[in-house]
């Protein structure tokens, strides 16, 4: 009677290592979702304290400096503390890092403007419109084609973000074209990061926190000169009188969970695919969306949050089409 073929150690150890390879597929999912939800949940918080932030004291130029010298504090402490490795830079890195600083700092300023003069909702249902920027510049200014599937998908995001604009019962000019301009920077600083991340050790918690030291270099001068310390004194005095030490309180939470959000969503780019960042994106905007619609009670209008639905449909699309 002949025996059956001994298996052999090769095929033994297949089984071992696919089980090995599902293993670490289900930890890097873990790990990506670990990273989204605490993405959302930052940039939620974020948003709450700087609406309140922006409610008390009215000056986004210094609000927006103060959330960058904060995350630019933190890393300068990581560093010379041997928390985080400190990058390994050179002059031709911070050449190719300036458009993006320059791109990042308007639309930070930007989206701050329009968060002091319109419902944080309205913000993000403006920003939701950034992939019809993307393709517009890419396609302008690139030279970039795209299938039809991608341009039909903008008709749902620019329809529904039109459709919320009109509806609004706070609309604001001013806090709607802060939210137009901060996505065209955005859009411009997407392009000039992926050029500048070609070929860099840099990781993405570094990265950023470099491009918070240059934004805020650009970014303080220019906000001395537009609102300026005596407005910021009077301001801050009637705000403590108005809200009381809390209120310091306020002003670090929003300047250190601004700085948090970004890092988070920085080292996500690093774990994930453009793509599924977009997706992220969207989904990020949601969360924020609903929760501030709670905490500030802010009145929605039946066709109001239909113009919304559309954008952030049409947002998920556009996601799905590029694919």
């Amino acid at each position: 009677k002949e025996k059956p073929p001994r298996e052999s150690l090769a095929d033994r150890s297949q089984p071992i290592e696919a089980a090995g390879e599902v293993k670490s597929e289900a930890a890097k999912r873990v790990k990506i979702g670990i990273y989204f939800a605490t993405w959302w949940a930052l940039n939620v918080v974020f948003n709450i304290y700087n609406k309140k932030v922006l409610n008390a004291y009215p000056y986004p130029w210094l609000t927006s400096t103060l959330s960058l010298a904060c995350g630019s504090l933190m890393m300068l402490i990581s560093w010379a503390t041997r928390i985080a490795e400190t990058p390994k830079t050179d002059f031709e890195f911070w050449k190719t890092l300036f458009p993006v600083a320059v791109a990042h700092t308007i639309g930070h300023v930007a989206a701050t403007v329009s968060m002091s003069k319109v419902a944080v909702s309205f913000t993000h249902i403006i920003k939701s419109g950034e992939p019809a920027f993307s393709v517009l510049v890419s396609r302008l200014l690139l030279g970039e084609a795209f299938p039809l599937s991608v341009y039909l998908s903008l008709v749902p995001i620019i329809g529904g973000c039109a459709l919320a604009a009109v509806t609004e019962l706070n609309f604001n000019m001013t806090g709607f074209m802060g939210a137009m301009i901060s996505n065209l920077a955005f859009v411009f600083r997407n392009i000039f990061s992926k050029k500048g991340m070609k070929g860099k050790s840099v990781s993405g918690m570094n990265y950023y926190a470099c491009l918070s030291l240059m934004s805020l270099l650009i970014l303080t001068p220019f906000a001395i000169a537009v609102e300026g310390p005596q407005m910021w004194a009077a301001g801050w005095e009637k705000a403590l009188s108005q809200i009381g030490p809390q209120f310091i309180w306020w002003v670090a939470a929003q300047s250190i969970f601004y700085h948090l959000y970004n890092q988070v969503s920085y080292m996500s780019l690093d774990e994930i695919s453009p793509l599924t960042f977009s997706v992220g994106n969207t989904m990020k905007r949601i969360s924020v969306i609903v929760s501030s619609i709670i905490i500030f009670h802010t009145p929605v209008q039946p066709i109001n949050a239909l113009g919304a639905a559309i954008a952030i449909l049409g947002t998920f699309l556009y996601s799905q089409a590029k694919a």
